[in-house]
């Protein structure tokens, strides 16, 4: 059974900075491509970053490419993401989700199951 459990969110001021991290379990882990999306209130699920099975691979987002650093551990079966310099257009549910199939290479919104956890939230507020 996948399990992805996200952590580390939290209030914090504009230009301040956050570590998420997403606990994965129930699959092989160092197989899938990884991603991160964000859920604004009142919107959709955005697509903001990916990384790929080895993490030699990153994407981002242009609303936050030199912001943000995606990163994941296979050892622990873990994702990261640094998030730095934040906005106030940042605040929202964060998720991280796994790629459809092993080993797929695919970088944006489309490629990552469409099943969420409970996400962590991060407000930005002074």
């Amino acid at each position: 059974q996948v399990q992805l459990v996200e952590s580390g969110g939290g209030l914090v001021q504009p230009g301040g900075s956050l570590r998420l991290s997403c606990a994965a379990s129930g699959f092989a882990f160092s197989t899938y491509w990884m991603y991160w999306v964000r859920q604004a209130p009142g919107k959709g699920h955005e697509w903001i970053s990916s990384i790929s099975h080895n993490g030699l691979i990153t994407y981002y987002a242009d609303s936050v490419k030199g912001r943000f650093t995606i990163s994941r551990d296979n050892a622990k079966n873990t994702l990261y993401l640094q998030i730095d310099s934040l906005k106030f257009e940042d605040a929202a549910v964060y998720y991280c989700a796994k790629g459809v199939r092993q080993y797929r290479a695919c970088s944006g919104s489309g490629c990552y199951e469409q099943s969420w956890g409970q996400g962590t939230q991060v407000t930005v507020s002074f």
